[in-house]
């Protein structure tokens, strides 16, 4: 079962994944809302640090809805290859592109309702763009954040749209943005999946699975 807790735990835990982690913001290169979304669904079991190297060289070739609507899977594929997946996921750049042409003016929509009816654009991809491109309140579920929400007691599910429901009543509306920036991090840098790094963690006393150990 989920781990319950009050005010001022929540108000403790962020502050300490804040003080570890200060610089958690977005770490993928983009320059639009578009370079975003495509960045994003380029990092689908992929490091960051890949698809910047990838989209660096893409952007400047690519980079608005219009040029990506035009193309064939074939054509973008070599681009993205090394990202993994790059079939699949040069069908849904492709896709999602040719929805923001036909459905939304050549814009990208400002809203997840619109945003996850892109083609190939799922809830985790929409609530990012939704909260680093447009500033809104989202939580975006990867596997960092569904491994953490569990870890820590947030929530006790495998299910992504269930920790993003737990988290957004666990936690305050205006910092759910944040908050999964620094769950992110935290995943990255302290509590990998196989060997988290109790020992530097300073929110490991509110941690479900370090205290039940």
């Amino acid at each position: 079962m989920a781990k319950s807790f009050d005010t001022q735990e929540i108000e403790d835990i962020l502050a300490q994944l804040e003080n570890m982690h200060p610089q958690a913001v977005c770490e993928l290169d983009y320059k639009s809302p578009f370079e975003l979304l495509v960045a994003v669904i380029l990092s689908a079991q992929c490091t960051d640090k890949r698809v910047n190297q990838v989209t660096e060289k893409l952007f400047k070739v690519y980079n608005t809805p219009k040029q990506f609507a035009e193309l064939e899977e074939e054509q973008l594929a070599p681009y993205i290859y090394s990202c993994g997946f790059y079939r699949n996921k040069a069908k849904n750049i492709i896709s999602a592109s040719r929805d923001i042409m036909t459905k939304f003016g050549g814009e990208v929509p400002n809203n997840i309702d619109e945003l996850i009816t892109l083609a190939g654009v799922g809830r985790k991809t929409a609530n990012v763009v939704y909260s680093v491109a447009f500033g809104g309140d989202a939580i975006a579920v990867d596997t960092h954040v569904l491994r953490l929400a569990n870890r820590i007691g947030f929530c006790d599910s495998d299910d992504p749209v269930k920790v993003e429901k737990a988290l957004m009543e666990v936690l305050p509306q205006e910092q759910w943005s944040h908050a999964h920036h620094l769950l992110i991090h935290h995943g990255r840098y302290t509590c990998f999946a196989r060997k988290p790094d109790c020992e530097n963690c300073r929110i490991s006393d509110y941690c479900r699975a370090y205290t039940d150990r």
